[in-house]
């Protein structure tokens, strides 16, 4: 047993000494600068999953973390488009084809009386395609995690800086990654059980 009591590793991640499956490792620092560096050091180490927790956004830590651009915009863009061609094709099948009507002594596939609908289609979509996008990028809807049984973790909300990095990633090794951890300036390193 190593530090933290720490096993050999399991063929589908880390256990602990009562047979527990090991999430990740957690740990706390005392500032946003100390995070932010310690983010740059894990990036620079190759760790993938991890995550880092402050109560307020820290500037700079997305590239500190390495964190590449979304494709979040681009579901939304797809989304307008569809929305927008739905609606044109809607209301150019119903005034042109299905139920032609003369209004105003206008041609029945004129585009200008098309454009409220075709804007609120547009916005409809996209909004939906943002959130259902949003959701299944972060692999919500997660009723539980096995963060939130730990106190520390808590204290993310008021004034805590955490850094998790989890078992499953590629550069997990248990008492070394604890060790790197505790070098980086980390006050408390703890184990996360699932």
């Amino acid at each position: 047993m190593g530090i933290l009591g720490f096993p050999s590793k399991v063929d589908h991640g880390f256990r602990t000494p009562d047979g527990g499956v090991i999430h990740g490792v957690m740990a706390e620092f005392g500032s946003a600068a100390e995070i932010y560096h310690a983010a740059e050091k894990l990036r620079d180490a190759g760790f993938q999953k991890w995550d880092v927790f402050s109560p307020f956004p820290i500037h700079g830590i997305d590239e500190a973390m390495g964190i590449k651009r979304t494709i979040l915009p681009w579901i939304v863009a797809c989304g307008a488009i569809t929305g927008v061609s739905a609606a044109l094709l809607m209301q150019w099948w119903m005034s042109a084809v299905d139920y032609p009507i003369v209004v105003q002594g206008k041609p029945y596939d004129a585009w200008e009386p098309f454009v409220p609908i075709t804007f609120e289609l547009g916005v409809l979509f996209s909004a939906f395609s943002a959130l259902i996008g949003m959701l299944a990028l972060n692999g919500l809807p997660r009723w539980n995690h096995p963060l939130f049984k730990s106190d520390r973790f808590l204290r993310v909300s008021d004034d805590a800086f955490v850094v998790v990095i989890e078992a499953g990633d590629p550069k997990f090794q248990g008492a070394e990654t604890v060790d790197m951890l505790q070098g980086l300036g980390a006050s408390d390193v703890e184990l996360v059980e699932e």
